[in-house]
């Protein structure tokens, strides 16, 4: 008996109402329905369906094997979709969404190559330094760093990342060097609002507290931040991918590194589906591998 096929017309009995409807939804004869069903009831060892010369009922033990019989048709049917969706070619639109500057540094050049390869897709990037509700505004994908709430939301990790805070060794030569987080509130602060949006900041280490600072600027634009960085106009508080090459260029250097507080997780996240289209299943794939490559990861 293909056991598989039994399921099939066991549950298309049940949700025809009859043998021989079933038979002719099936486009098989009633004999040889009858034959499956009763070969199916002897496999598992209990009667499914109730039946009388005029109608058929299930059974206690027929109705809880129905429930679970369209959940395995329903997986088999998913799982082939799945494997046929990987073999079409991306066509159609794709909508991504990334943090500005992650998006800039490591998410454009892969969409580029994406769209090279696939030149039936269109993409719309959206670089934004705000969480957005995928489902809500339609994003099929998203670059997340944050530790993510439970959610209805698949995320697959590709790296971590930390706040570093750093000043210019032209700053720090004139007002010196903290030595611990309270030494920060004596100090020049440049307060970028997509990172930190208040003037509390949270510290680590063997002891967590919270720093009050004092912003001498406040900008919602990472560029801006980083520039007054740069000129020695005070501190700032970045993501280390974001300045990691210019502390290995010694532009900027990395303080109270012992204070700072634990890494943040780099994740691709999308809605969650029994099927993706063939456009996110391969891009986030690409993207995946791509990222993990790069190793964007807590200096």
């Amino acid at each position: 008996m293909d056991r598989l096929r039994a399921m099939e017309i066991f549950v298309q009995i049940v949700e025809s109402g009859s043998l021989t409807a079933a038979a002719e939804a099936l486009e098989v004869s009633a004999p040889s329905v009858v034959r499956t069903l009763a070969a199916l009831e002897r496999s598992v060892g209990v009667r499914l369906l109730n039946r009388t010369t005029r109608r058929s009922s299930l059974s206690d033990e027929g109705r809880e094997y129905y429930e679970r019989c369209r959940r395995v048709l329903s997986d088999v049917a998913a799982a082939d979709a799945a494997l046929s969706a990987r073999k079409s070619e991306p066509t159609g639109r794709l909508r991504l969404t990334a943090p500005v500057m992650f998006g800039r540094m490591h998410l454009a050049p892969i969409v580029t190559d994406f769209v090279a390869k696939y030149p039936g897709v269109e993409v719309e990037l959206l670089l934004l330094d705000r969480i957005v509700d995928l489902v809500e505004e339609g994003i099929d994908a998203a670059i997340r760093i944050s530790n993510l709430p439970e959610s209805s939301l698949v995320a697959v990790r590709v790296g971590e990342t930390r706040r570093v805070l750093c000043a210019s060794p032209a700053y720090l030569k004139r007002a010196g060097t903290p030595q611990v987080p309270a030494d920060l509130a004596n100090h020049k602060c440049i307060l970028f609002s997509g990172l930190a949006s208040n003037t509390e900041w949270l510290s680590g280490g063997k002891r967590s507290a919270r720093v009050t600072v004092r912003p001498v600027l406040r900008t919602n634009q990472f560029d801006v931040a980083l520039d007054a960085v740069l000129r020695g106009l005070g501190y700032g508080q970045f993501l280390s991918y974001q300045v990691e090459g210019l502390i290995a260029g010694q532009k900027l250097k990395r303080i109270l590194a012992g204070s700072e507080p634990p890494p943040l997780p780099i994740q691709i996240v999308y809605p969650h589906a029994r099927l993706l289209s063939p456009n996110v299943r391969t891009f986030v794939d690409i993207a995946v591998a791509r990222l993990r490559a790069r190793r964007p990861a807590a200096a």
